[in-house]
């Protein structure tokens, strides 16, 4: 494999160039601390360079045969097979991802890819009848154009490549912003491998900038009126203010965001499976995924039982090394987010939960942490906590749980536990999320489903096949009269 990413270069037009100040900022390894990276610190003019390359490709790469297309992202998926050893290492090494978390989400990449290949032989458009004899009404789906992604660090490679790819294949162009945390895997090396499966100068570009820097990209990126759709991925502060600021530009934008996501178990669910599927939910990535089961809610004549065996499985997962093979909790991001997770659960052991294991720091890890005896009004009822962090909530009745449930300004996912699934899908309807997965966990994902949330978890636009179609096309209507019409003057 070549290798390019030594020098951390931008990926302009099809080129790998220095940035305009010849300027780097360091790439953390959360687990040692250390810098192992130095990563091009991009200016305005470089992100200018960028919107330039993708808006001349634009036109040439719509204009292709939707096989030609297809074929590209055919070739990417299986150069990403020759190569997944490696993606696997660097999200290791860049994100603190387990083992474990970092080959999860490397199986996703090719079904991304071959869904995308895909699209680009989907229907794009209908007749629609006409009241005006002989009228034919044809709506088609056209390209927007250029396509600014900006993605997040907790899963770089999947939802960095997620923000754009589906979009690609409908014939826009890209410029990808990948976070400060994760520019290597969410970003260079994916630019890297579409770069080696053959993909136009100018389709997806790719800049990498300091954290000093990301509001002032990001603004030029919503300002330029070259780019047609904001795509984001992140936190609902920030997808808040990208939303106003791209509605005040009649810009379309492309929100998925946090959640505060609830597993409900019913009295009727096996408490052992149930137990397996809240620590999946919850711990995943040290819980630092949109998707993370922060409520844990549960019939209060199961409650005692089933905080005793939820407590003693996580008490068997210690912090690790994520390089470890039986490494479950690696450490967080960046101390930031570190402290910010002891800081909610501090809080809450003040106000009076019970913390049942766990809560405390230890380096650059977070302890896996139950707690119970939780009220609304603490801030870590109310707040997403993006840490190995889950809240045990007992309830007395169905509809006190989808209450609970309900009880955040969020709508991202939830799951439900039961013996009896026929039940569980009508409870699902009174939940108030974008999915629900019954009798799985919270945190699951495949290519070609809607994905996407409610309320402040973003109701804008919906992740795969379809949802990506509706989010990255404009639809128009072309009438034709084919015979001549009479008009009254």
């Amino acid at each position: 494999m070549k290798n390019k990413l030594n020098s951390s270069k931008l990926f302009i037009d099809g080129k790998w160039v220095e940035p305009e100040l010849d300027q780097y900022f360091n790439n953390i390894n959360p687990t040692s601390q250390k810098t192992f990276r130095s990563i091009a610190d991009a200016t305005g003019t470089d992100v200018n360079d960028a919107i330039t390359a993708a808006s001349k490709a634009q036109e040439a790469w719509a204009a292709l045969p939707p096989t030609t297309r297809a074929d590209f992202f055919y070739k990417a998926a299986e150069l990403f097979k020759l190569r997944e050893e490696h993606f696997v290492n660097t999200l290791i090494e860049e994100t603190g991802s387990t083992l474990g978390k970092a080959m999860y989400e490397c199986s996703i990449i090719p079904l991304a890819f071959c869904e995308a290949a895909a699209l680009t032989t989907r229907p794009n458009g209908e007749i629609l009848p006409s009241n005006v004899p002989g009228k034919v009404n044809t709506i088609i789906r056209q390209p927007l154009g250029v396509v600014g992604a900006i993605s997040p660090w907790n899963f770089p490679l999947y939802l960095s490549l997620r923000s754009f790819i589906y979009a690609i294949a409908l014939g826009n162009t890209a410029l990808l912003k990948p976070s400060e945390d994760s520019p290597l895997t969410g970003g260079l090396m994916i630019a890297e491998l579409l770069e080696d499966a053959g993909f136009p100068r100018g389709v997806i570009n790719v800049i990498t900038c300091s954290r000093d820097n990301v509001k002032r990209l990001a603004d030029q990126m919503i300002e330029d009126p070259r780019i047609d759709c904001i795509s984001f991925t992140g936190s609902t502060a920030v997808g808040r203010q990208i939303s106003i600021a791209c509605a005040q530009r009649f810009k379309r934008v492309m929100l998925e965001m946090g959640g505060k996501n609830p597993i409900i178990i019913l009295a009727d669910a096996d408490l052992n499976y149930a137990v397996d599927v809240a620590f999946f939910g919850a711990f995943l990535h040290q819980g630092q995924i949109c998707m993370s089961a922060d409520k844990i809610i549960v019939p209060r004549s199961l409650y005692a039982l089933f905080v005793e065996k939820f407590t003693s499985k996580v008490r068997n997962f210690s912090p690790m090394d994520p390089h470890s093979e039986y490494a479950v909790i690696g450490p967080i991001i960046n101390d930031r987010q570190l402290k910010r997770i002891h800081y909610l659960v501090s809080e809450a052991k003040k106000d009076g939960a019970v913390i049942q294991t766990g809560g405390n720091i230890e380096g650059p890890f977070y302890q896996p942490t139950v707690i119970t005896d939780i009220t609304p009004d603490m801030e870590i009822y109310r707040d997403e906590i993006f840490g190995p962090v889950a809240l045990i909530i007992p309830v007395d009745s169905e509809e006190e749980a989808i209450n609970i449930a309900n009880d955040t300004p969020y709508g991202l996912t939830a799951a439900i536990v039961s013996g009896d699934t026929h039940h569980a899908s009508i409870m699902a309807l009174k939940i108030d999320s974008g999915m629900v997965h019954i009798n799985d966990s919270t945190v699951h994902d495949e290519p070609h489903c809607p994905f996407g949330g409610m309320k402040d978890s973003g109701g804008i636009g919906k992740w795969g096949g379809t949802g990506a179609i509706e989010a990255f096309t404009a639809q128009r209507w072309i009438s034709t009269q084919q015979v001549k019409r009479a008009y009254p003057f």
